[in-house]
């Protein structure tokens, strides 16, 4: 089991780990305060890339979470990130949310949400706003070879009433249409955790992910040699590490059993 006490930085999964919906977990405002008083961080690590880190302070200060730009990590921080330096003059097909193509461009990078010459790159992300016409243009540009990079590769994304199609599933849907599969930069690859240790400055041993899927949270932690906390308020059922062949670190029931090992 993993010795919480003597964490200094947190890497939190948000939807099913402290959340679900617009329900705030009990014992995540307890689990925060403690990580604090123990003169740790936490950070919010997150692959949905549908919103704004904007959008995600204003939901967890509406969740009565104190909350700023700096406690985030999305898979857009990361993607940008990859980005940069390789694909600086490229013309991007965007495929997700009008914020996710707002945040490439903010970044300086030529975004388009049209099937037009010269694109070179398709990024994919969650898309809330998907029409069956981005499936048809991406099937097209992955015909034409152009570079085919995902923020996630997560199946579903889990809500108040059940769960809906997330950036992988879209992504599979493309797959078995063209052949072609994405890199992915989000969870399960490591650079998201290795990317918030260099930041911030913490080693390994200082570092848990805590998270409600095997797949991709748990995933990314052991890529990084990290400690990982598998809690089962969200998507993940115990069998999950059998099946996706990852083991956590520890297994939890939820955020506040996590609290009560601290304290």
């Amino acid at each position: 089991m993993i010795d919480f006490r003597k964490k200094r930085l947190f890497l939190l999964d948000m939807d099913g780990t402290i959340y679900l919906g617009d329900q705030l977990f009990d014992g995540t405002t307890d689990f925060l305060n403690q990580v604090r008083a123990q003169g740790g961080k936490y950070l919010f690590v997150t692959n949905n890339s549908s919103r704004s880190v904007s959008a995600y302070v204003d939901r967890l200060n509406g969740m009565g979470i104190p909350s700023s730009a700096g406690d985030f990590l999305t898979s857009v921080d990361a993607l940008i990130w990859y980005l940069r330096g390789k694909y600086d003059n490229a013309l991007i097909y965007a495929f997700g949310t009008r914020t996710f193509r707002q945040q490439l461009a903010e970044a300086g990078f030529r975004v388009t949400d049209r099937l037009e010459d010269g694109i070179s790159l398709l990024v994919c992300g969650f898309d809330t706003e998907l029409t069956f016409q981005k499936l048809e243009d991406a099937c097209i540009l992955l015909g034409r070879e152009v570079d085919f990079v995902a923020t996630n590769p997560d199946w579903v994304c889990p809500t108040s009433y059940g769960s809906v199609p997330d950036c992988g599933s879209v992504c599979e849907m493309l797959f078995r249409a063209t052949g072609r599969r994405p890199k992915f930069i989000g969870k399960p690859e490591p650079e998201m955790a290795l990317l918030s240790m260099e930041k911030y400055g913490y080693t390994p041993e200082q570092t848990v992910l805590i998270g409600d899927r095997v797949y991709t949270d748990i995933a990314c932690g052991v890529n990084a040699g990290i400690d990982t906390a598998f809690v089962l308020s969200g998507e993940g059922v115990p069998e999950d590490q059998e099946r996706f062949g990852v083991q956590a670190t520890g297994v939890y029931p939820n955020i506040r059993e996590i609290w009560r090992s601290m304290v």
